[in-house]
């Protein structure tokens, strides 16, 4: 991807090496891998994030980030930069007004609106303050599950952004509105057709992008293929228990997160990306 140079976003909130906390998760999923695992890519954080919150406290002395953890994090920003001039775009051709995230980059653990999260729950939108964050040691967790690749944790950042989108659309808290009035297996089935859109506006984010700015290299979109395909609940569930288990997919299985990202790619239109008046995922 190129982002070397480039405008990097102002709505980035850097508090590396400020943040500590706790996050009650008991024996659950079991390691930090596996909490990825069952988390990754806008899976919903108040099923992991202690809401009673914990205390911060700042860390000691000055953080002096590694040469490659700085260029992750021009990556993810100049990425954000691009999400906010294309979404901006968007919704300008719509008749509204795009309002932008921030994007809280922390090394360990983070107070949100939505609890206490620390770095192993994976990068994750909270609606409550519509802020994005993200630890950039995450980038070691994609090369963990065989998908690295700068774009591929561009694709990443573009999700999470596609969660705010959701969010500014109305159509999370419509999601949300049926929680309590669904089972189990029936509010999963929303929830996936929740990230399969999220997957499709990162696809959407990626196609304006390139026409605005260039920003592909050769080996990009098969970086975000290979992560979309790395995060399916498929293989996340055969990686982590040997098995599957359908009913209990709550992002979509590898084929459908590549097939939703690649249509937004393909297409680049919004009203195509909806993933809940459609029986083909």
């Amino acid at each position: 991807m190129r982002y070397k140079g480039r405008r990097s976003s102002s709505n980035v909130e850097d508090r590396r090496g400020m943040s500590r906390g706790k996050l009650a998760v008991g024996g659950g999923i079991g390691g930090a891998i596996m909490i990825v695992l069952y988390l990754l890519l806008g899976g919903d954080p108040s099923a992991v994030i202690d809401q009673a919150g914990q205390d911060q406290n700042s860390a000691s002395g000055t953080y002096e980030p590694t040469a490659e953890e700085q260029e992750l994090y021009e990556l993810v920003t100049v990425t954000l930069a691009d999400t906010e001039d294309v979404w901006q775009e968007i919704f300008r051709e719509r008749g509204s007004t795009y309002e932008e995230p921030n994007m809280v980059v922390f090394t360990d653990a983070v107070q949100s609106a939505c609890g206490t999260a620390e770095s192993a729950t994976g990068p994750f939108y909270c609606p409550a303050d519509r802020k994005i964050y993200i630890d950039l040691s995450f980038y070691n967790q994609l090369r963990q599950l065989e998908a690295p690749g700068d774009f591929a944790m561009a694709y990443v950042v573009a999700h999470e952004v596609g969660h705010h989108v959701q969010n500014l659309l109305g159509i999370s808290e419509q999601v949300q509105s049926q929680r309590r009035s669904l089972s189990e297996q029936e509010y999963n089935q929303l929830s996936v057709r929740l990230e399969l859109q999220a997957d499709y506006f990162a696809g959407l984010w990626a196609h304006h992008a390139q026409d605005k700015f260039n920003i592909l290299q050769e080996g990009d979109i098969e970086e975000a293929l290979n992560a979309a395909n790395a995060i399916g609940d498929d293989r996340l569930q055969r990686r982590s228990q040997g098995y599957v288990v359908p009913d209990a997919f709550t992002h979509g299985t590898s084929a459908q997160r590549v097939r939703w990202f690649r249509k937004g790619f393909e297409s680049g239109k919004l009203e195509e990306g909806d993933t809940f008046n459609t029986t083909n995922l």
